[in-house]
């Protein structure tokens, strides 16, 4: 009887691995390639940043639907209610309202990226990461955030950043 179930079980095992079968042998992490040009968009957004260069900022979004969206944390949310009854918890913009700001302050900006991880299939790709904005040497903000891209004939364009906010969590 054993034998039998052990037979049936193998027999039945590639009919469950179909869908693992049909995908694409990077789908379960990301290629090599993939990564590298992913993180040259991380690297690329960071230089921008940093140079104050809001177009290159813009650059690197798919410009229709892209989103941008502010999650405060819960303590975040907390004190900032207690300055503003109406506050929100969520702030949902744009990437060229960030853009603007890069531009036009003085300040030094120092986006920090720390524990990345993507994953990728070649056409979608999503990045999770801490990170640490920091500002004329102060962490101004903190938290986690994630990126939505997509490959486009001309390279990897973000569509979407998410992240969620701790300001003056230093």
């Amino acid at each position: 009887m054993k034998r039998i179930i052990f037979i049936a079980a193998m027999l039945l095992l590639p009919i469950f691995n179909v869908n693992a079968m049909d995908r694409p042998d990077c789908a379960a992490g990301a290629a090599p390639q993939d990564v590298a040009d992913i993180q040259h968009v991380m690297d690329a957004f960071h230089h921008a940043v940093a140079t104050h260069d809001g177009d290159g900022v813009s650059g690197l979004f798919l410009d229709h639907g892209s989103t941008w969206a502010t999650v405060l944390s819960d303590k975040a949310f907390a004190a900032a209610r207690a300055k503003n009854p109406s506050a929100q918890k969520i702030r949902v913009s744009s990437y060229k309202d960030f853009a603007t700001f890069v531009s036009s302050t003085k300040s030094n900006l120092d986006p920090r990226h720390t524990d990345v991880r993507i994953m990728s299939d070649g056409a979608i790709a999503s990045v999770y990461f801490h990170f640490d904005f920091v500002i004329d040497g102060k962490s101004e903000n903190r938290g986690d955030e994630t990126w939505q891209l997509v490959k486009t004939a001309d390279g990897w364009r973000i569509v979407a950043i998410i992240y969620s906010s701790n300001p003056g969590a230093a």
